[in-house]
């Protein structure tokens, strides 16, 4: 190895070290993960349930028609782990606090062709024992209209229908629990 490629070597290395260490520079910015109604300014109000193919356990439902209510939106798809990994945590959230105001609505967005199917959708809310509202949106108009980008991802729309937190993949349960009980909380 010559000086001058050691040299270029070790630049990079410390540049990538530099911005790994840096919040803002080398990826995610910074954010206090105490303060989720700080998120709440980007992203403003929810976006209605569009391009939906079926709903099961409901009858439609509409965003606006669900103000006062505190609401829970999972993007899921049956097929992936994650998701799968996600829904006891989202089973238990809308048993603990349904009778007090929360709503929770899957929105079903398949990734592969085979998600598709209804009955496929029908078969995997009973093998996980899914009682909430879920909408198939087979043609990704929901995901699209909240710009959504991840599977599993969770929103929490407070009683004046803005979204007040969003979380991409698995985690973060306590915090969304925290959420979902201060904002019910304050409506009572």
């Amino acid at each position: 190895m010559t000086i001058r490629s050691f040299a270029a070597a070790a630049s990079v290395l410390a540049l990538c070290l530099i911005g790994a260490a840096s919040p803002g520079i080398g990826g995610e910015a910074a954010r206090d993960r105490t303060a989720p109604f700080a998120v709440a300014a980007v992203q403003g109000t929810a976006p209605n349930f569009t391009g939906i193919s079926n709903w099961f356990n409901s009858a439609p439902l509409n965003i606006a028609d669900l103000r006062g209510k505190v609401v829970l939106v999972d993007f899921w798809t049956y097929g992936c782990v994650n998701c799968v990994n996600t829904l006891p945590h989202v089973t238990a959230l809308y048993a603990k606090y349904k009778d007090r105001g929360l709503v929770v609505v899957g929105v079903h967005t398949p990734e592969f062709p085979f998600e598709r199917s209804a009955s496929n959708v029908q078969a995997a809310l009973k093998r996980h024992g899914i009682a909430y509202p879920v909408a198939q949106d087979n043609d990704s108009h929901t995901w699209n209209a909240y710009r959504n980008q991840y599977w599993p991802a969770q929103y929490i729309v407070d009683q004046s229908g803005k979204i007040v937190f969003q979380h991409d993949g698995e985690g973060q349960y306590e915090e969304i629990d925290r959420t979902i009980a201060r904002l019910l909380s304050a409506s009572s």
